[in-house]
């Protein structure tokens, strides 16, 4: 026996889900770039000015969306953790590479 109501609501919250993996792919295929990028111009893996401005803007839009900020926070804390992470890496990679700023291929 099955309860039409639920699974609607189940069928709604998977369509969420699917959406949100997708925006979070896109998101991520555009901060991979900026690491590159970054990389390649010599420009620090994180910047805490920038990280902190996105926090404040995401509070203040979970707290208008009636979302609990302090979730909000945390969700993208762990999103700029993992950007970090990436573009850590791809420095390493054009370090290895030898396309640190100032060499052949930069």
């Amino acid at each position: 026996m099955t309860d039409a109501t639920l699974t609607r609501f189940r069928q709604s919250i998977d369509n969420i889900d699917a959406a949100l993996v997708f925006m979070l792919a896109e998101r991520f295929k555009v901060t991979q770039a900026v690491g590159r990028y970054k990389a390649e111009a010599g420009l620090p893996p994180a910047d805490p000015g920038r990280e902190e401005a996105q926090i404040a803007r995401l509070r203040a839009l979970a707290q208008n969306a009636d979302l609990d900020p302090e979730f909000s926070e945390k969700f993208l804390r762990f999103i700029i953790d993992e950007v970090i992470r990436h573009h850590r890496q791809a420095q390493e990679a054009g370090a290895e590479a030898g396309t640190a700023p100032g060499t052949p291929g930069a």
